[in-house]
C-alpha cells in the first residue's frame, strides 16, 4: 500500500475502479479474510485523500470563524447560505470519521476472533456494515454538480392507455413517495388531477432535503408497466406507461431571472371532499410564463397550477418557485447538451426515453440503460430502488461532470 502522501487519484480511473467494485457482489458467507480486511483499509484511506479530509477541517474553522461577526445574521439568505456551507463540510469530516472509526473496530474484531473473543459471524456483520458505510459515502461524492445537492420536483404523467396507465402512474407516486420517507426527505404535493375511475392523470411532487436531485435525477423518463389487468374482464396482459419528470428544487441559494412582464396570474377554486371541505374561496392559482429560449429565440408557454394550500399568497410563492425550478432546468439542459457535442466519445443519456420496464408477472424489473435488474418486484413497488440509483450514478456520473 502506498503511504498517504503517494496516493494518486484522479477522477476518472477512481470512477471507473468504483464501477468494479459495485459490480462485485459481496460474498461473506465465509469469515473475512486477510486480503479483504486490506481492501477495505484501502478503500477508506483512498477516501480521505479523494474527498481531501484534511484540507475541509481547515476549511470548516475559517468559515465558522465568518459566523462570529456581529453583523454576521443582518443579511439572513446569506448566512443562511454560510450556514449550510459548513454544516456540508461537517457532513463530509463527520462521516469520514465515523469510517474510520469502523475501520478500526474491524481490525480490532479480526484480532479478537482468534482469541475466541468474538465469533465469526460478528466480525462478518461488522465487515458487512463498514463496506455498506464505504459504498455510501463513495457514491455521495459522485453527487459532484451544483445542482445535485439541490431537492427536486416530481412530475408524474399518465400515458395513454385511460384507467391502466392512471393506475400506473399513482403506484409510481406512492413509490416516490415510500422511497422520499424512507430517506427522510420532506414531500409536498403541489398539484394532483385525478384518474377518471382510478388512480391519476398527473401529479406535481416536490422532494425537500440535500441531493434528493441528485439521487433521483436517475428517474427522468418512460417507465413501462407489464402485467395482468386487474381492469380487464378477460384477464389479458396489458402494456402501460407513464413519464417521470424530474428538474431540481431551487432554493435561495440559487438566483434565477424571471421576467415579470412574462408573468401572469389565474385564480381558481380548489377541488375538495364536498361538504365543509369544498374550498369556497380561490386559493388555487395558474401560473402563465411567457418563455423565450435565450439561445434559439423560440417561444413557448410555461403554465403551471398549485393548490397546495388553502392560502393563495402562499401557493403564488409555491408556483414561483416552479417556475424557478423549470427555468434552472431548461439552462442546465442547454449546458448538458453543449458538453455533450464536446465530449461525444462519451455514452449519452437519452433524457426522456424508456428507461425502465416492470414485469410483475414475470416478478422482474429491468434499467434499460444499466441493465441492472432485480426479481424483488415487491420491494421496488415500496420505494426500494436505491441499486438502481446507485448503478444508474455508476454508470453516468462521468458522464455529466
Amino acid at each position: 500500500m502506498l503511504p498517504p502522501h503517494k496516493v494518486r487519484l484522479n477522477k476518472k480511473s477512481t470512477t471507473l475502479r468504483l464501477t468494479m467494485i459495485f459490480k462485485q457482489p459481496l460474498n461473506i458467507r465465509d469469515m473475512v479474510t486477510p486480503d479483504q480486511l486490506k481492501e477495505v483499509q484501502r478503500r477508506t484511506e483512498s477516501l480521505s485523500h479523494y474527498l481531501d479530509i484534511e484540507s475541509k477541517k481547515i476549511e470548516v474553522e475559517e468559515e465558522e470563524l465568518r459566523t462570529h461577526v456581529a453583523d454576521f445574521w443582518d443579511d439572513r439568505t446569506k448566512a443562511e447560505a454560510q450556514m449550510r456551507k459548513i454544516k456540508e463540510l461537517h457532513f463530509w469530516i463527520d462521516s469520514y470519521t465515523a469510517l474510520e472509526k469502523q475501520v478500526e473496530e474491524l481490525e480490532l474484531a479480526f484480532d479478537f476472533v482468534k482469541e475466541g473473543l468474538v465469533t465469526e459471524e460478528e466480525v462478518d456483520a461488522q465487515y458487512a456494515s463498514l463496506i455498506q458505510s464505504v459504498e455510501k459515502l463513495e457514491l455521495r461524492n459522485m453527487l459532484r454538480r451544483e445542482e445535485d445537492k439541490l431537492g427536486v420536483v416530481l412530475k408524474i404523467n399518465s400515458g395513454a392507455g385511460g384507467t391502466e396507465s392512471q393506475d400506473w402512474a399513482q403506484m409510481l407516486m406512492r413509490l416516490y413517495l415510500r422511497w422520499a420517507e424512507g430517506h427522510g426527505y420532506k414531500t409536498s404535493i403541489a398539484q394532483l388531477l385525478e384518474g377518471d375511475d382510478a388512480g391519476i392523470k398527473s401529479v406535481t411532487v416536490n422532494v425537500e432535503g440535500d441531493y434528493a436531485y441528485g439521487y433521483l435525477k436517475s428517474e427522468n423518463g418512460v417507465h413501462r408497466l407489464v402485467r395482468v389487468s386487474p381492469y380487464n374482464a378477460q384477464g389479458k396482459r396489458m402494456t402501460s406507461f407513464a413519464s417521470v419528470f424530474v428538474t431540481p428544487l431551487v432554493d435561495d441559494t440559487i438566483e434565477i431571472h424571471v421576467d415579470p412582464a412574462a408573468v401572469s396570474w389565474d385564480t381558481f377554486r380548489s377541488g375538495g371532499a364536498g361538504g365543509q371541505n369544498v374550498n369556497k374561496v380561490e386559493s388555487g392559482v395558474r401560473l402563465r410564463y411567457q418563455f423565450k429560449d435565450p439561445y434559439t429565440g423560440e417561444e413557448e408557454e410555461i403554465l403551471i397550477e398549485n393548490t397546495e394550500t388553502r392560502d393563495q399568497p402562499k401557493n403564488k410563492e409555491n408556483a414561483m418557485r416552479q417556475l424557478k425550478s423549470i427555468l434552472y432546468d431548461k439552462e442546465l439542459q442547454h449546458r448538458m447538451a453543449e458538453q455533450a457535442k464536446v465530449e461525444a466519445g462519451k455514452k449519452k443519456i437519452e433524457w426522456g426515453s424508456q428507461i425502465r420496464s416492470y414485469v410483475f408477472d414475470d416478478r422482474r424489473v429491468k434499467d434499460h440503460r444499466t441493465n441492472y435488474q432485480t426479481s424483488d418486484v415487491g420491494g421496488v413497488m415500496d420505494g426500494d430502488i436505491d441499486e438502481f440509483i446507485k448503478a444508474y450514478l455508476m454508470e453516468f456520473a462521468g458522464t455529466s461532470e
